[in-house]
Order: C-alpha cells, then structure tokens, then sequence
C-alpha cells in the first residue's frame, strides 16, 4: 500500500526524530565518560556530581528509547517491548527530571536559564507522571497526548544544541546565547505539540458530526419514505 503524502511526511518527521535523538543520546554518553565536552563544562559538573550524573544519564537513554516509542510498527508487532521501554522511559524521567532540578540553580546563564531549565524540569517530571497516571487507569489516548508533551521537552536536549550553534555561529556570544536557548529549546516544541493535538481533535470532532449526520439521515430515511406512501394513498 503506497503511503498518503500525510504519512510520508509524518514518516519522514518521526525518522529525521528519532536519527538526532539517537545521535545526542549517543554524545550525551560520549560527555559522561570524559570522551566529548570542554573542560569547563566538566568542571562545572563535578561541582553537582550527583544531580550531573542522574540527569545525563537519565536524559540521555529516554532521548535514546523515547522517538521509537512512537513508531506504530513497534507498538502493533511487539507491544509487551514497547510497555516495557515505557516503564523504562518514565522511571528514567523522575531520574533526569530531578538530577535537571538539582542542576537548574547553578546552570550557565544566569538567572533567566535557571528558571528556563528549573520550568522545564518540573513540566518534564509533571507531564511524565501524568502519561503513566492515564495509562495506568487505561487511558491509551490521553496517555499517547501526554507523551508527545513529555518527548517534546526531551527533544530539546536536541533544539537546544541546534539554536545554540545557529546563534553562535550569527556571533552571539555564548553567555547572552545560553540564557535564551534555555527557553526557545523546549517552549517551541510545546506550543507545536499542543497544536498538532489541536488540529487531531478537530478532525476527530468533524469526523464524529458527519458519522452522525449520517447515521440521523439513515434513521429519518423511512419515516419519509413512509410519509411519501402515506401521500400516493
């Protein structure tokens, strides 16, 4: 069966997804073991060991489980794999979600970038226990809504290194760059998320009146038909 152009883009968007997931999940890795990352950062790190190593660890496997997570072929084929993978996922949240917190006060920017990332934790840890609160009372639909809101912050582990190179490539200078990518990597792909969500409740919606219009012209149908006897007696 050929794709509708519909699929093939959402095809080719969960692809491209998953590749720079797995490929910052993989340096995420590569900075914990000392292989990547300047000195500087590292050094920064030390200082919050603990929270460093939860939220690097942490957030680099569910960057690395997360984008698979939403390939209808995995859920339909292996879908013990794909609740386990989940249960792994949203454990590995609470973790990186709270190594994220413990590490917000003391982040590079100042200020703005500790709120920035401090909001980002609490909505990452909020919208997690929310997907597994509605899959746990069998709420498959609002569960899937809550995970696309969740991955949408965990994906800006990606944003984030993208606008950060984009803006200090334009010659912004790394401590006025940092204070805005920690907002415009997350709230971007919220705001997309939410209206993706939008857009499937209103074909949902529209889909259900036309059902029932439908339905009521089919249950009209012989009372005319019977009126119109009526009339030829």
């Amino acid at each position: 069966m050929i794709a509708r152009p519909s699929n093939r883009w959402l095809l080719a968007g969960l692809v491209t997804m998953i590749v720079f997931s797995v490929v910052i999940a993989i340096h995420g890795y590569l900075f914990q073991f000392r292989i990547t990352g300047a000195p500087d950062f590292h050094a920064r790190f030390d200082e919050h060991a603990v929270g460093a190593n939860m939220h690097v660890l942490g957030g680099a496997t569910v960057l690395l489980l997360g984008g698979f997570q939403f390939w209808g072929g995995l859920r339909q084929r292996w879908p013990a794999l794909h609740r386990n993978l989940g249960r792994v996922y949203l454990v590995l949240i609470g973790v990186g979600g709270l190594g994220g917190l413990m590490l917000a006060p003391y982040s590079a920017g100042g200020l703005v970038a500790h709120f920035g990332f401090g909001i980002l934790g609490v909505l990452w840890l909020y919208s997690g226990w929310q997907a597994y609160a509605a899959i746990r009372r069998g709420d498959v639909a609002v569960h899937r809504e809550w995970m696309m809101r969740n991955f949408a912050m965990t994906f800006g582990a990606v944003t984030l290194r993208i606008y950060l190179g984009i803006l200090i490539a334009l010659g912004v200078p790394f401590d006025e760059a940092y204070p805005t990518v920690a907002w415009i990597s997350w709230v971007p792909n919220l705001i997309l998320v939410e209206w993706y969500l939008a857009l499937s409740r209103q074909r949902r919606a529209g889909g259900i009146r036309t059902a029932l219009a439908s339905q009521a012209d089919c249950v009209m149908l012989p009372d005319t038909i019977q009126t119109e006897g009526e009339k030829d007696g």
